[in-house]
C-alpha cells in the first residue's frame, strides 16, 4: 500500500472478509484491476462502493450491458451533433474537440483525484469485450485520432471488475487481474450483516428466519437462490407484518421475497408434499 493511502478494511455498512479485504490491498498496491465473482446477492457491486466510502473517493461505475463495447467506455464522438450544427447552428464544428465525450473509463482517467472505477459485470458483454480494454487498462491512456490526442490517468484508478461468470474470460485478461471469489456468507457472518441492517432484530425471530432461509437455499434444484439482500428485505417484511416466529417456519409468510420464480415454488411445494408437510403445502399454494 502506498504510504499516503490507508488500507482498506471494509466500511460502516459492509463486512468484509480478511481474505476479501486483503485482496483489495493488494490490488490497490500492485496496481492492477480487481476482479470479483460470486453468485447474485454476494455484495460484488457493493464491494467498490463500500472501497470509495471507506478511502473517501468518488465513485464511478461503468454498468456493461450485451451491446457494450469497449470504445463506449473511453469516449463517444457525437458525429450527429456536429452534423446538425453544421446544417443548422451557429457554432464553430471544426473545433472537433467540444464534440468528444468521455466515456466512464475516460472520466476516471481525467479525474483529478483518484476514483474507485466499477466496470459491472464484465461477463455481460461480448467475448472481446476485456481484451479490448487490455492496452487502456495496462497502460492508463488512450489516443483519440478525432483530436489527435492522448488521454493519460492524471491518477490510476482503483479498478474493479464484476462477473457474475455467465462466460468465460479470456486468459490473457485473467493474467492481468487479481482474483477473489465472494463466497456465500456463512450463518454467524450472515449474522453480522444482517445486524448492520437490522441491528435492533428480535432474537428469536432472526433465529428462525435465518434457519428457514438456509433451507431453503438447500433444496435441490433451486435455480435462484434467494441472497442476502432478498433475506434482509425478507427479514424487513416480517417485521412490518408483525409475524412472530413461531409462524416463520409454520407458514412461510411473504415467501415471494425469497422465491422468484415459479419453478423454484414448484420445487419447494414438492420438497414439502415429500415431506408430508400439508399445512406448509397449503400455505404455498396461496402464491401461486
Amino acid at each position: 500500500m502506498s504510504a499516503s493511502l490507508k488500507a482498506y478494511q471494509g466500511s460502516s455498512g459492509y463486512i468484509v472478509s480478511d481474505e476479501l479485504s486483503n485482496s483489495v490491498n493488494i490490488a490497490i498496491s500492485l496496481k492492477k484491476p480487481l476482479l470479483i465473482k460470486g453468485e447474485p446477492g454476494t455484495g460484488k457491486t457493493m464491494l467498490a462502493q463500500s472501497i470509495a466510502e471507506s478511502l473517501a473517493m468518488d465513485l464511478i461505475i461503468w454498468n456493461i450491458k450485451s451491446t457494450t463495447k469497449a470504445q463506449e467506455g473511453l469516449y463517444l464522438y457525437d458525429t450527429v451533433q456536429r452534423l446538425y450544427d453544421s446544417q443548422f447552428g451557429e457554432s464553430d464544428v471544426s473545433n472537433i474537440k467540444k464534440y468528444i465525450k468521455l466515456g466512464k473509463l475516460g472520466e476516471s482517467f481525467g479525474a483529478s483525484k483518484q476514483v474507485v472505477l466499477l466496470i459491472d459485470e464484465i461477463d455481460k458483454a461480448d467475448l472481446e469485450f476485456p481484451n479490448d480494454l487490455l492496452w487502456e487498462l495496462d497502460q492508463m491512456s488512450f489516443y483519440i485520432p478525432e483530436t489527435k490526442e492522448t488521454i493519460t490517468a492524471n491518477q490510476r484508478p482503483i479498478v474493479i471488475i464484476t462477473s457474475n461468470a455467465e462466460k468465460e474470460l479470456p486468459d490473457a485478461f485473467l493474467r492481468r487481474c487479481i482474483f477473489h471469489y465472494i463466497a456465500f456468507p456463512d450463518p454467524d457472518t450472515m449474522e453480522s450483516i444482517i445486524s448492520v441492517h437490522h441491528p435492533k432484530l428480535e432474537r428469536k425471530l432472526l433465529e428462525q428466519a435465518m434457519e428457514t432461509f438456509y433451507m431453503l437455499r438447500n433444496i435441490p434444484d433451486i435455480q435462484k437462490k434467494p441472497s442476502t439482500s432478498e433475506l434482509i428485505d425478507w427479514l424487513q417484511a416480517l417485521v412490518v407484518g408483525g409475524i412472530s416466529p413461531s409462524k416463520i417456519k409454520k407458514e412461510l409468510p411473504f415467501l415471494g421475497v425469497l422465491l422468484k420464480k415459479n419453478e423454484d415454488l414448484d420445487v419447494l411445494l414438492n420438497q414439502l408434499q415429500g415431506k408430508g408437510n400439508a399445512r406448509n403445502s397449503n400455505v404455498l399454494g396461496r402464491f401461486r
